[in-house]
């Protein structure tokens, strides 16, 4: 399996390579892979060491000085890979204790209390949304449901007009895009996207100084890290960090469920049978999807892991994907099953960099095939679907499906 390359995009157009995957974790959960325009990186494919990298952050780094969060060199190219200096460094490029003032910032605005007011509003949305899809008939589900729901989601946490969820889904698609032409046409039409981002943030950081509520953005905008005041580059990082974490994740989970229920019916009877199993369901659903494929961290001191010789200044990358169908860990772990007891999953993270979004995205999944539970008795997967060429986002362009009544 030495011929497989990790970090090619190519490697993941045609859906994840699971039987590679298998057949690499068997060889040993913690391999090298040579890159072609650089040193080179530890692949990490087992649970228990993906968790180990995780939890330490002090010996593995996802600082920004330290090349940040993904395969990529983010001190080098910046945080979208296209080199704008502008946009400063999101949380999830900082280390302990800088990363956990952060998340201290941010939590009540995801707080239980904050998301038991917003949960009527998302079963809200979901019915508006669902009651214009197009039944017994094949369309394009992106667009009309899996799409706006967590970006209609996201501007009603940032405080800003729902119909900005048009702009938010252009913004967050060319910044986790990279390796996908259709996401970055030219080096001109990414400057172009950035200055349009650029010139929404600022505003929303000026706004929300002159005028804090209790959003996300006036949260993000009246951070004080050591007793600094948060500048307008960071916030524009962070700004990027909460739109791709909370709509990336929760719109793919949505898309790869359906196609699981589409290939396992006998799992959305038991669904719309007993509607009651959709809360350990939904973990299921993202075990299933992982959503997001990689995370990079950088060794800080020579250490050894799974038998390996890990060197400082070594890049080490855990590939979620892969941890969540560890045969180790689950059992039959390719299998689809809404029954399955899980105790703990990766499509989230895990350690101190763990999604503090979690809750909410469990919640739209929930609430959304609940709305479906009562309306549609099969899903059909129509064509081929379009997938978002990337070896960081799990994700689809475009996915025809027959909702079945």
């Amino acid at each position: 399996m030495a011929h497989v390359d990790l970090k090619d995009p190519d490697l993941y157009v045609g859906g994840m390579p699971y039987a590679e995957l298998a057949a690499l974790r068997a060889e040993g959960s913690v391999r090298w892979n040579p890159e072609s325009d650089g040193a080179g990186f530890w692949a990490v494919l087992g649970f228990d060491d993906i968790v180990a990298v995780s939890r330490q952050a002090d010996l593995f780094s996802s600082a920004h000085e330290n090349g940040g969060h993904r395969i990529f060199n983010e001190n080098e190219v910046g945080l979208t890979g296209a080199g704008e200096s502008a946009i400063g460094i999101p949380f999830i490029s900082r280390d302990p204790p800088t990363h956990t003032q952060y998340r201290k910032f941010v939590m009540p605005a995801l707080s239980p209390a904050r998301l038991d007011g917003i949960e009527a509003r998302i079963a809200e949305r979901v019915e508006r949304l669902f009651a214009e899809v197009p039944l017994n008939e094949a369309i394009d589900i992106l667009p009309l449901l899996t799409v706006p729901l967590p970006l209609l989601t996201l501007a009603e946490l940032l405080g800003v007009p729902a119909e900005t969820w048009h702009d938010l889904h252009r913004w967050t698609d060319a910044f986790v895009g990279e390796d996908d032409p259709d996401f970055r046409q030219s080096p001109e039409a990414m400057q172009a996207v950035l200055g349009e981002f650029m010139g929404f943030s600022a505003a929303l950081f000026d706004e929300r100084r002159a005028n804090p509520g209790d959003d996300i953005a006036s949260l993000l905008a009246n951070t004080e890290i050591h007793g600094e005041p948060v500048p307008l580059g960071d916030f524009i990082g962070n700004l990027i960090l909460a739109l791709v974490g909370g709509n990336e994740t929760t719109r793919n989970s949505i898309n790869h469920s359906m196609i699981a229920f589409a290939n396992n019916p006998d799992q959305w009877d038991r669904v719309r049978a007993d509607p009651g199993l959709l809360p350990n369901a939904v973990k299921e659903m993202v075990r299933y999807a992982s959503p997001v494929i990689h995370m990079r961290r950088t060794a800080t001191r020579d250490t050894e892991l799974a038998g390996q010789a890990i060197r400082k200044g070594d890049k080490v990358v855990v590939f979620y994907p892969s941890g969540n169908r560890d045969e180790r860990i689950f059992a039959d772990p390719d299998r689809f099953d809404v029954t399955r007891p899980i105790r703990q999953h990766l499509a989230f993270g895990a350690g101190t960099h763990v999604c503090v979004g979690s809750r909410l995205a469990e919640m739209q999944l929930r609430l959304a095939f609940a709305t479906m539970a009562r309306h549609v008795r099969r899903f059909e997967i129509a064509g081929e679907p379009s997938r978002v060429r990337s070896n960081f986002i799990n994700g689809f362009k475009r996915l025809d499906v027959r909702l079945v009544t």
